[in-house]
């Protein structure tokens, strides 16, 4: 496998040869598999082989390699004459990724050990069947349950599991100690996730039915806030800086374009599959927030992004999401935060400052843009997927004209 890396017999002796020697032509396969490019393998299947003989010097086994060992071979490239006769610093920087690169294929292969996480933080046992009921019967994401998770396990952590003890003011005296250590947002993410645990723990008998009512809010107008937007013309220029014929910027391109055209959320893009596209009825079935899902139909603009991009879609990766990483690894989005990145970058670019942080702007933008193109409210929250028209009603500042048709004068007032 090597051969298609190196021609001369000599490097690939040396390279086979040696503590890593057994490994190399796997490890090669490995890296083109998963996307790297031929000057990236080239360094590390050097670096795979010199690690190997740093081993063998010190009179160990491949076994051996840990973090440890990673950091003494890290120090040893800065002074190393061996048989690597390349730039020092430049060699010592693409090898410290290299070395890790091979060690986590040894621990695929179990020839490592995996390096064992410490700091473990052991979870409640009620907190684990909260975690599992909660993504079983809501379809909650990862993220969130992590955030709900962590409030139950400090309310489970202060208060004791004797629900007995349990009372309002033991509730409300929790909620405005921890109030007073963190922000506004963070508040009301932790009265959002004690009403829900709370719930939980009723709907199991432990405690009484109605406890959860007394959490208390804090005061937060929704509805007292415009809704960030850009313009048209702010919209075209973000997408023209996606324009090229690169995987990178046909993907970005197609993604800013469904987050423009449909009001999707960043998540929806990142578990977006191949088998959701109906070519032939020109729809695309989007799975949102609780496994809510729904068919909405593919702008002409959309498609033809897709279909530009999917032709030229990394075929290495098997899985069937549509967006993908373009450097190696290549494999799908792991989060929602590599769509707000690709989406700030492109605002960055366009010379657009983005108020808001990522792809939720773009979201605002069709919502309003709808509205001004006289689409009643409640069509805009089927398609924005809002289970309550009071979302959507959100949006209806915006439209200044019809504001200014129902605006009262103000009274004449009289000296």
């Amino acid at each position: 496998m090597i051969e298609r890396y190196f021609s001369a017999p000599k490097t690939i002796r040396r390279l086979r040869a040696g503590l890593s020697g057994p490994f190399i032509d796997g490890f090669a396969e490995a890296l083109q598999q998963q996307g790297y490019s031929r000057s990236m393998a080239i360094r590390s299947l050097h670096t795979a082989s010199h690690i190997g003989w740093f081993i063998q010097r010190r009179g160990g086994v491949l076994s051996d390699i840990n973090e440890s060992t990673i950091k003494d071979f890290g120090r040893h490239l800065m002074r190393c004459r061996c048989y690597q006769r390349h730039s020092r610093k430049k060699t010592g920087y693409h090898a410290r990724f290299a070395v890790k690169r091979f060690h986590r294929y040894l621990i695929k292969l179990g020839i490592c050990a995996a390096p064992a996480i410490n700091n473990i933080v052991t979870e409640p046992s009620l907190v684990t069947a909260f975690r599992d009921w909660f993504r079983t019967h809501r379809g909650v994401t990862e993220p969130t349950l992590r955030l709900y998770c962590r409030g139950a396990t400090d309310l489970l952590q202060t208060l004791g599991e004797d629900f007995g003890l349990w009372s309002i003011q033991a509730v409300r005296k929790f909620l405005l100690d921890r109030s007073t250590q963190c922000s506004v947002d963070t508040t009301q993410k932790l009265i959002t996730s004690m009403r829900t645990f709370l719930r939980f723990l009723s709907y199991r008998g432990y405690i009484r039915t109605d406890l959860h009512l007394a959490v208390p809010a804090i005061a937060h107008w929704r509805l007292a806030s415009l809704p960030q937007s850009l313009s048209s013309e702010e919209v075209d220029r973000a997408i023209a800086t996606c324009d090229g014929n690169t995987i990178a910027g046909l993907r970005n391109r197609a993604i800013i374009l469904m987050l423009c055209r449909l009001g999707l959320r960043a998540g929806d893009l990142v578990k977006l599959c191949l088998d959701d596209i109906d070519w032939r009825s020109g729809t695309l079935q989007v799975t949102g927030k609780g496994r809510y899902q729904v068919r909405l139909p593919l702008p002409q603009d959309v498609g033809d992004a897709l279909l530009k991009y999917i032709y030229r879609r990394p075929r290495i990766c098997t899985s069937d999401r549509i967006f993908l990483r373009v450097n190696a690894p290549i494999r799908p989005f792991a989060t929602s935060d590599a769509i707000c990145s690709i989406v700030k970058q492109a605002l960055k670019r366009a010379g657009i400052q983005d108020p808001t942080g990522g792809a939720h702007l773009l979201r605002h933008t069709t919502a309003t843009e709808m509205l001004r193109h006289g689409v009643p409210l409640d069509q805009i929250g089927l398609v924005l997927r809002h289970r309550s028209i009071d979302m959507t009603a959100y949006y209806a500042k915006v439209d200044i004209a019809l504001m200014q048709q129902i605006a009262q004068p103000w009274p004449e007032v009289n000296p």
